[in-house]
Parts: C-alpha cells; structure tokens; sequence
C-alpha cells in the first residue's frame, strides 16, 4: 500500500516532552498528511509541532477532549486511511501492512511495545467489556487478583502476541482505521469527554456495523504510556473515568446490567475512599467520591442516560475546524 494514501492524527495535551520524536518516527515513514491537535496545552508543545512545516497543527482555544480532537483531525485529512496515534509513541515501521489490512477489514492495529522494548500485553488489544468485567474492574477485583478468568479474558493474557489475529478492542493509542468505515459508523462518540472509553464504544460500533480489526504484530511502534491521563489531576481522574465507564454502560447494556454496573460503582467508593484519605485528605476524598455515587445513582434511576448521539455530536470537531488557528501544510 503506497504510504501516501495514508494519514496520521496525533492528539496533544502538554506533550513537549514526546511529541517531537513521534512526529520524527512519523515523517520517516512517508505519511503524505500529518495533523496534530492540540487541546490548549501550556507547555511547549505547539511550538515543538511547528519545527516541522510539513505538519498541521490545529491549536484549540480549549481542551476539547480525545474524541472530538480525533474528530476534528480526521475531517481536516484527505487520505484514504488514517491512523490514530498518541503522541508518546514511536513508529518503529512502516505502515504499509496496516493499510493493507485495514483495506480488507476496515480497521488494524499493531503492536505496542513498552520502554523496555516487551510487549505491552493486556493494552495492545483487549476484548470489548461485558457488564461482569465493568463490575470487576470497579470492585477492584483485577487489579488485586489480576489472573482471574473474567480478566485474563478481558485483556486476552491468553493471546500469542507474535501472531496476526482478529481483534475486538485496539487501543486507541495506534489504530489505523479505512477512511469509509469510520465515516460509515460516526467516527468518535464526543459524549465520552474528555477522555476513556470513546475507543471502546467506536470498536463496538465498528464490528456491529460488519467491520473486523486486524492485528500485525510486524508493525509495531514503542509506547511510553500513561502520557495524557499522567496530566489530568487524581481528581478529574476519577470523575472521568467513572463517568464515561457509566455512559459506556449506559448506551451499551441493558437497564439491568447498567444497573448492577451502577451498583458496583457506589459499593466501591467506600473502600477507595478509606484508601485515598491518607494520600488526598478526607475532604477532598469525600468530595470525590460522593459526586462519583451521586453520578451512579443518577444512571441507577434512569435505568440508562441521555445520550448525545454520535452522528450529531460531529457538530463539534466542525465548529472547532472553523475556530482553531491552523499551522503548517
């Protein structure tokens, strides 16, 4: 596949410190279009981007969030395939098999290696998350016995890396995806703002509409990892991450599943309150927690949440297109 068909959007938050090897990686590699979108960062990073004249840097005048950032990048894109990377990762190939691959299936992945050049099992891909691996990741229970069977099934631990496979859920961190299947299905969800489970919802919705994912481990890139979520604070952190968890669950279970994923949301605030007091203090621990469980009593007694349709929510990475300073070619 001749790389010139292809495109890369890279999202930025503060990422001086990464953005500039992940766009030299990615300018070797002969990618025709590069855009960059940055969410209001302080540092250096805007800067950094336009070193690079051959890049587009779109720089919002707030953080727009992933999703609608993705969104935003795509439709300033002319190729055919894209591939969304994060900015603290580093092609280490080419991306020709990539493209291939998403021709044939609509969407790809490859492999992510950590710092110490392994594999990064468990993140690379993982299988979409039932109502029972939701439960189990709010209790706890995997990260305190992380080789039960709901988990070792949830992050595939049972894969063989070094062999091609279909896949369910790819990071989003490095996902080729075929320009007319991400068009067929929406793009990014924006409701999941600013940050977690818009990949998962867009690799549900892309196999439901037909759609298959296909793992290389040939193409692979090294990954640092934790880069944007190191740069939100413990307690945005929280309230994010259970919010978009509980829209996931919200849009994709039924009121009794969301329900008991609600349930063990608000039971697992007490003890992870107990165990952040000593670290946060008991005032803004309580804090924390208790707009957490009000959250979760909320989808409880709905049985499900209004929820900004995917299509329509385009409407936003549209406006920012008109109101983002632009930079580079």
């Amino acid at each position: 596949m001749d790389p010139g068909r292809t495109g890369i959007v890279i999202v930025t938050y503060n990422s001086a410190g990464v953005i500039g090897p992940c766009l030299d990686s990615c300018l070797a590699a002969g990618v025709s279009e590069i855009v960059v979108v940055d969410n209001a960062s302080e540092d250096g990073t805007v800067a950094e981007v336009r070193r690079r004249p051959s890049v587009c840097c779109l720089v919002n005048t707030g953080n727009a969030g992933f999703a609608a950032a993705v969104n935003q990048g795509i439709a300033a894109l002319e190729a055919d395939y894209i591939l969304i990377l994060n900015p603290d990762a580093r092609l280490l190939t080419g991306l020709g098999p990539l493209c291939d691959a998403a021709s044939e299936g609509g969407a790809s992945c490859g492999l992510l290696l950590g710092t110490d050049h392994l594999p990064q099992a468990g993140f690379t891909f993982r299988r979409l998350p039932d109502a029972l691996t939701l439960v189990f990741e709010t209790l706890g229970v995997n990260r305190l016995w992380p080789g039960n069977p709901v988990n070792r099934r949830y992050r595939c631990l049972d894969a063989n890396l070094s062999r091609p496979a279909l896949v369910e859920q790819p990071a989003g961190a490095f996902l080729m995806v075929r320009r007319d299947a991400w068009e067929a299905v929406g793009g990014l969800d924006e409701q999941f703002h600013p940050i977690w489970f818009e990949d998962v919802d867009f690799c549900k919705r892309l196999l439901e509409a037909g759609y298959c994912i296909r793992f290389l481990p040939s193409v692979t890139a090294l990954h640092e990892g934790g880069h944007s979520a190191g740069r939100i604070s413990w307690e945005c952190r929280q309230q994010y991450w259970y919010a978009s968890l509980l829209k996931y669950a919200a849009k994709h279970f039924q009121p009794v599943t969301l329900r008991l994923v609600c349930v063990a949301v608000m039971s697992a605030a007490v003890p992870r309150l107990l165990t952040e007091v000593p670290r946060k203090g008991i005032t803004n621990s309580f804090a924390v927690y208790v707009r957490v469980v009000r959250l979760a009593g909320q989808f409880f007694a709905r049985g499900g949440s209004p929820s900004v349709a995917y299509p329509a929510a385009q409407g936003q990475a549209q406006r920012l297109a008109k109101t983002s300073s632009s930079t580079g070619s």
